[in-house]
C-alpha cells in the first residue's frame, strides 16, 4: 500500500530565536488567537483558535514569513505555490499584502469555497490531477519559466518558523500547559509547534493526529523513515488540509524527535469533532481543524492524557468548510468516549 523513500540526512531543526523573529515580522497581518474552553471546566481543555485568522487558516502565518523574506526583487516577480486551499489562501493574501503577483497550483479536488477565495485575492489559479507530488512538478515548471519565488506548503525553514507562532502564543498564554494537540498534514504546523512547545514549555507532552485514511506521517514514525501514500488513498479522506503524500525532510526531523505521540481518528469522529466544536466551543470548524478535538474527545487515554494536571490545547487549524457539507456534519452521530 505504501513506498518507503531511504531517509537523507536531517536538516538543521528551526529554533526558538526564528520563532520570535516570524512573530515580529508577523506583528500586524496574524492576529494572536484566542484559546476558547472547550468540554466540561474540570477539563481544562481549550481550542487555539486560528479558524479566526484573516485567512480562516493558520497558513497565512508561514506563508507572509516566507514571503517577507525574500529580497525586494525577487519578490516582485511574483510568488507561486502548490497546495490544496489553505496554504494557498495564505500565499495569496500574502502577495496581495506585500503587492506582487501570485500563482496557485491546485488540485481539481480542492474544495471550491478556498478555491474561490484565492482568486477573490487576486491570484492566479492553474488546475492539475489530485497528487501533491504532480502539484509541485508543475509548480517549479512554472517557476522557472516565469523566475516566480516558490513558497512551499511545509518543508521550509521559513514555513515552520512561521507555524511556530502558534506555540509560541500558547506558551505564553498557559505557561502551565500540559499537553498540545495539532493536526498533521505535511508537517509545517506540527514541526513549528514542537520546536516552540519543546523550547518553552518541555514538560508539555505534543502529541500529532492525523486521519486513519492519511497515517503517512504515523508510518513514518513508526518506520522511522518518509513513508509515502498514494495520491488514491490519502484524497479518500473529508480533512483535504491532510492530503499530502508525505512529511517533508525537515518536518519529518522535526516530529521524530519533537513529537511524543501520534494519533489516527477515524472519519466518523473527524466529522463528529466538527460538530463539537460548534455545540461546545461555538467554532466553525473545518475537518482538518478538527483533528485535534476527535482525538482529545475520543482518543484521551491512547494520546496519554488521561490524569495530566495541566491546561490541554488542541489547535484548529482552520474553519474554511464547504457550507452543504458543514451541514451534514452538525447532523453527525456522536461516538461515545474512549
Amino acid at each position: 500500500m505504501t513506498e518507503a523513500r531511504p531517509l537523507p540526512p536531517p536538516p538543521a531543526l528551526v529554533e526558538l530565536p526564528a520563532i520570535r523573529a516570524a512573530a515580529e515580522t508577523l506583528r500586524g497581518v496574524a492576529l494572536h488567537t484566542p484559546l476558547v474552553p472547550f468540554g466540561p471546566p474540570g477539563r481544562r481543555q481549550w481550542l487555539k483558535a486560528e479558524s479566526l485568522q484573516p485567512i480562516g487558516a493558520f497558513k497565512i502565518r508561514g506563508a507572509y514569513n516566507a514571503a517577507a523574506s525574500l529580497a525586494p526583487d525577487k519578490r516582485a516577480r511574483g510568488l507561486i505555490t502548490y497546495s490544496s486551499g489553505n496554504h494557498a489562501q495564505g500565499v495569496a493574501r500574502a502577495a496581495r499584502l506585500l503587492g506582487v503577483p501570485a500563482v496557485i497550483v491546485m488540485p481539481s479536488d480542492a474544495p471550491a469555497l478556498k478555491r474561490a477565495r484565492v482568486e477573490a485575492d487576486g491570484a492566479e489559479v492553474v488546475t492539475v490531477g489530485t497528487a501533491s507530488d504532480e502539484r509541485r512538478r508543475v509548480a517549479e515548471a512554472l517557476a522557472a519559466a516565469r523566475g516566480l519565488a516558490i513558497i512551499p506548503p511545509y518543508d521550509d525553514p521559513r514555513i515552520v518558523a512561521g507555524q511556530g507562532t502558534v506555540g509560541l502564543e500558547i506558551a505564553e498564554d498557559l505557561p502551565d500547559v500540559a499537553a498540545v494537540f495539532v493536526p498533521i498534514g505535511g508537517g509545517g504546523l506540527a514541526a513549528g509547534v514542537a520546536a516552540a512547545i519543546t523550547a518553552l514549555a518541555p514538560g508539555a507532552r505534543i502529541i500529532g493526529v492525523e486521519p486513519e485514511l492519511a497515517a503517512d506521517a504515523r508510518d513514518s514514525l513508526a518506520e522511522d523513515r518518509i513513508v509515502a501514500w498514494p495520491a488514491e488513498l490519502v484524497s479518500r479522506t473529508i480533512a483535504d488540509g491532510t492530503r499530502t503524500q508525505s512529511l517533508g525532510r525537515l518536518t519529518f526531523a522535526h516530529l521524530r524527535v519533537q513529537l511524543d505521540a501520534i494519533v489516527t481518528v477515524t472519519e466518523g469522529e473527524i466529522a463528529a469533532a466538527v460538530r463539537l466544536a460548534a455545540e461546545e466551543a461555538r467554532l466553525v470548524v473545518e475537518p482538518s481543524g478538527a483533528l485535534p478535538i476527535a482525538a482529545m474527545r475520543f482518543h484521551a487515554a491512547e494520546a496519554g492524557i488521561t490524569g495530566l494536571d495541566g491546561p490541554i490545547v488542541g489547535i484548529v487549524s482552520g474553519g474554511n468548510v464547504d457550507p452543504d457539507r458543514y451541514r451534514r456534519y452538525l447532523e453527525a452521530p456522536i461516538p461515545p468516549e474512549a
